[in-house]
């Protein structure tokens, strides 16, 4: 048998089951991964409330890292052993699953099981949001909300490395030491006047691109911290979903974009997620981004998790150990 944190109906953190399973067989094209490590990320808490619909009952989780132990019919390119990882397919809440082969990438010597559970989803998020999303240059001045979480400090250190200047936001002053440390320029703290502060940190030019994960709380604020021709990223609702939005106040605003980008959009064709995983595990191996693990949980233990993770009790990246 294998465990794993079940939810039978959306809920609060109290909804999810540590329960025994069948172990699953892999089929054609699939394999079957014994997990070392499984990623927390705030996406599973909108699998968990039901934000994001999928059937019931659900197992959580869309990112992990592992060997492989058995691999289908027709599998290429992977070996009984390999030390692999992924993020996107929902099921990783588990000591063991079955996972698409063409999903699964092949951990570097240099990257341990921890490490690369924390970081796929995350650090591919940020690969596609500064690479790709906005082709963030040297010299370009970015604001980035939730700077002193997981997506966020590699977004910090990734943008300095590309030479560009990060303005990050973050809920309290121990957050704002994180964001710093972590290649953040300049952080506001709290309630501040966020496109206030980027006017005055910019001398008025404000900023090309906004990265924010926050959702419905931020989106205005957002908006008046973009440069005319500035595109709006809104990659998460940490506040809640956004909601209806008048178009017609980008043109007002200064015929601004808007964009809602998913990993899963970004890394649906297996180049793109060999390419975006490459430059991931390049970044890291340089020291250019350094992967921060900060808080460890049984992965019996995921709903205390979650409510650390809703309750901005977290840093960086937590990793839920089976």
């Amino acid at each position: 048998m294998t465990k794993a944190i079940r939810i039978h109906a959306n809920g609060g953190p109290e909804v999810m089951r540590w329960e025994d399973v069948p172990t699953p067989e892999p089929g054609p094209g699939e394999a079957l991964v014994h997990h070392e490590a499984v990623g927390l990320n705030y996406i599973d808490v909108y699998f968990r409330t039901g934000l994001y619909k999928s059937p019931l009952p659900l197992v959580p989780g869309q990112e992990g890292a592992g060997t492989v132990t058995a691999l289908g019919e027709g599998v290429t390119g992977l070996a009984v052993g390999d030390r692999v990882a992924y993020a996107g397919p929902l099921g990783a809440y588990a000591t063991e699953r079955v996972i698409a082969a063409d999903r699964l990438v092949k951990l570097p010597d240099g990257i341990a099981f921890q490490t690369a559970a924390a970081m796929m989803l995350q650090g591919m998020t940020a690969q596609y949001l500064l690479r790709r999303t906005y082709r963030v240059q040297p010299g370009d001045t970015i604001l980035v909300y939730a700077a002193a979480g997981g997506v966020g400090l590699i977004l910090c250190q990734w943008a300095k490395h590309l030479g560009a200047t990060v303005i990050g936001v973050v809920s309290t002053e121990e957050k704002a030491a994180l964001a710093r440390a972590h290649g953040a320029a300049h952080v506001l703290v709290g309630k501040a006047d966020i496109p206030a502060e980027v006017k005055r940190i910019t001398g008025g030019a404000m900023v090309p691109v906004v990265y924010d994960s926050i959702g419905r709380d931020t989106f205005m604020a957002s908006l008046d911290s973009l440069a005319p021709l500035g595109m709006m990223v809104s990659y998460g609702n940490a506040s809640g979903p956004v909601g209806a939005v008048d178009i017609s106040l980008l043109g007002a605003k200064g015929s601004l974009f808007l964009t809602r980008p998913s990993l899963a959009t970004y890394t649906a064709k297996r180049r793109d997620l060999e390419a975006t995983a490459a430059d991931l595990f390049g970044v890291v191996q340089s020291g250019a981004v350094q992967i921060r693990v900060n808080q460890t949980f049984s992965l019996r233990d995921a709903a205390e998790a979650h409510r650390a993770l809703e309750g901005r009790r977290t840093t960086g990246s937590t990793v839920l150990l089976p």
